[in-house]
């Protein structure tokens, strides 16, 4: 039976065994995933996982299949798109067919260098991988070609710094001091800080970066709490847009667990609205502050064309007492959605939001109708100034007219 312990790491000499994971079965189709606490973390627990794992004695099988093959506590350290990408490219480049990796050997992979606090024992040997110094333009170039089909060898540094990462748009890992870049995924050098860079995808404009920018900076406008933003520029002209990581500070990292994965909700399947987002968050953080903060989000994003609003782009974070707090907001973009429409409807609404549906969430949420209008008057005024947004970060033309006309649509809406 395959195994692998999981630890809460906090930081250097501060880990603490949460559980063991397992896989029962011999052949990949019958395999299914059981986890236990560890007596000791059940003696003084703490609620990483509240509503689909809470901590209590046993042996749990994860039945929910239907969600993944992994209880959602344990998903949040799995990648999505991209990192997926790079670590199926591992386990070939091990001569490993990817329909007999399960999902204990993507975790194992990961081991310590995941995102969030939960690390897995023992980790797949990477001592290879050598860290050094990050060129951000080889690695984009690299990460085009990997996405594009290329076959050759994975760059080791684009490996690391890039394995990790969730979402469908290529990303590294990075350490920032002043100009000084170094791979990211683990423990930095004194005086780095933790950040993530975003690379154009496929489909994205020449500007995707500047764009998202913008969008960090209407967000700030708005009220909304972002963590520290900036483009990483190259020699070669290149415009990355980069984000300080929240679950990293000061050398200690923290627990992080999406709204999705909290509910154990697909994220690629749409079915959740923001009601019930706004009621986890009432629930989970007990603090009206936060309630409103999410309200705000959904208002940008419903204003701001950004319907890619799925489960998995809202997350909580846990403080070192164990009380959860709502993260701060991430992958803020102009984006159409699934078929057009809000990946999270709003008050059962999902094409065309207005005034209304974004009021109908309030009062379920504990929200006070003056509350809830005055946050939609200070995101518009925010959302009625993205041209200014757009010039101070360096956005193009093309990309300004067509999120200033969708944005213009969602303003007389309201």
């Amino acid at each position: 039976m395959k195994q692998l312990e999981v630890r809460l790491t906090r930081g250097p000499g501060d880990a603490r065994v949460v559980g063991r994971l397992a896989e029962t079965g011999s052949r990949l189709a019958d395999r299914q995933v059981v986890f236990e606490y560890d007596p000791a973390f059940l003696r003084d627990p703490l609620w990483l996982s509240p509503f689909k794992l809470p901590p209590e004695p046993g042996l749990r099988r994860h039945r929910d299949l239907d969600f993944g093959p992994v209880f959602g506590l344990f998903d949040d350290s799995l990648p999505d798109g991209w990192g997926l990408l790079l670590m199926d490219r591992f386990f070939q480049q091990q001569g490993s067919a990817l329909a007999e990796v399960s999902v204990l050997d993507r975790l194992a992979y990961l081991g310590t260098r995941t995102m969030g606090a939960l690390t897995y024992h023992p980790p797949v040997d990477t001592t290879d991988l050598d860290p050094r110094i990050v060129d951000l333009h080889e690695m984009a170039e690299a990460s085009d070609r990997i996405l594009r089909g290329s076959t050759e060898e994975v760059l080791p540094q684009l490996l690391r710094a890039g394995g990790s990462p969730g979402g469908a748009r290529p990303k590294v890992l990075i350490g920032v001091r002043g100009d000084e870049i170094v791979s990211g995924e683990g423990g930095l050098p004194e005086g780095f800080t933790h950040w993530m860079v975003k690379f154009r995808a496929r489909e994205d404009p020449p500007d995707a970066g500047p764009v998202e920018l913008a969008y960090s900076y209407m967000a700030k406008n708005a009220g909304i709490d972002m963590p520290r933003t900036r483009l990483f520029e190259t020699a070669e002209g290149d415009r990355f847009f980069g984000v300080e990581r929240f679950d990293r500070q000061n050398g200690r990292r923290f627990h992080v667990h999406t709204f999705g994965n909290l509910i154990h909700s697909d994220f690629r399947i749409p079915s959740c609205d923001y009601r019930q987002l706004l009621e986890v968050n009432r629930v989970l953080t007990r603090d009206h502050r936060a309630v409103l903060e999410c309200f705000r989000r959904a208002v940008f994003n419903v204003l701001c064309h950004n319907r890619d609003d799925h489960v998995k782009n809202f997350a909580f974070r846990m403080a070192d007492d164990g009380e959860w707090q709502l993260a701060p907001a991430y992958d803020l973009v102009f984006a159409p959605g699934p078929g057009g429409e809000h990946s999270m409807t709003v008050a059962s609404e999902g094409r065309a939001p207005g005034r209304k549906h974004l009021l109908a969430l309030a009062p379920p949420a504990g929200i006070a109708v003056k509350e809830a209008e005055s946050i939609l008057d200070e995101v518009m005024a925010a959302a009625s100034r993205w041209r200014d947004h757009a010039e101070r970060a360096g956005v193009g033309s093309s990309s300004v007219h067509t999120a200033a006309e969708s944005i213009g649509v969602c303003l007389e809406r309201l």
